[in-house]
């Protein structure tokens, strides 16, 4: 079995970017750029039945939307949030998604947990 069954669920590549800046494990980060439609999001979660999913998205309209999408069609993932007063993945600091996703037991980067 493949030690690289975690899987993060963003929005845009600018979130990949960020989030990818600051893991310090092999994580797959797939961009749903944007709303997902109905047989592209069944086509994603098929492909995603046996990973770890988490789902981090914008803290503002698409991104609730897209997280109750999740919640309905895949209530297995794990939901992961940013303070809402980043609103977006993108624009919020490192040292804060780090923390997020130290409490999903993902590993970061160190030193981003350390600025704070």
């Amino acid at each position: 079995m493949d030690e690289n069954h975690k899987v993060i669920i963003v929005e845009g590549s600018s979130d990949k970017k960020k989030v990818q800046a600051v893991l310090n494990e092999p994580v797959e980060i797939i961009c749903t750029n944007g709303t997902i439609g109905v047989s592209k999001l069944d086509e994603l979660i098929d492909s995603l039945f046996d990973k770890d999913v988490y789902i981090l998205v914008d803290a503002d309209a698409s991104g609730e939307k897209l997280r109750k999408q999740f919640k309905r069609e895949f209530p297995e993932a794990n939901h992961l949030y940013i303070d809402r007063m980043y609103r977006e993945v993108a624009t919020a600091p490192e040292n804060h998604i780090a923390t997020v996703l130290i409490g999903a037991n993902i590993d970061v980067h160190a030193e981003y947990l350390e600025k704070g």
